[in-house]
């Protein structure tokens, strides 16, 4: 696909995109996270937030093998969407108290940084098509 947006790294696998390291740092957080859950949560909270947050770095892997402009676009926002999804489940667990607030924090903000670089990178691709 070339270079990353807004930096001069060259890429060539989704492995190498920023945004993707950041997301497959956001998943890891979230496993970690939910680990100390309720046992009556394993098939609530804690797999929600572990499939949304597994489904970011997915998608962009996914989207870049595509190998097409327009559809990796397209996957780039669907993990917009997970991404929304993941935020909505962690606000969720802090309101029931699963999870402690710098918790919370930690888990948004880095979802925050994910989201901005999400929309970089689509704001780039759309700017070359």
């Amino acid at each position: 696909m070339g270079v990353e947006a807004g930096t001069s790294r060259a890429v060539n696998s989704y492995r190498d995109l920023l945004v993707w390291r950041a997301a497959m740092e956001l998943a890891l957080s979230c496993y970690t996270a939910t680990k100390n859950f309720p046992s009556s949560e394993i098939y609530g909270l804690t797999s929600q937030i572990r499939r949304s947050s597994s489904s970011i770095p997915a998608n962009i892997a996914e989207g870049y093998g595509r190998e097409h402009r327009g559809s990796f676009v397209q996957f780039l926002r669907i993990s917009q969407g997970s991404l929304k999804e993941l935020e909505t489940h962690v606000i969720l667990s802090g309101k029931l108290e699963f999870l402690e607030r710098p918790g919370v924090e930690n888990l948004l903000a880095q979802a925050e940084e994910v989201g901005k670089m999400l929309r970089a990178m689509i704001r780039s691709l759309q700017r070359k098509q």
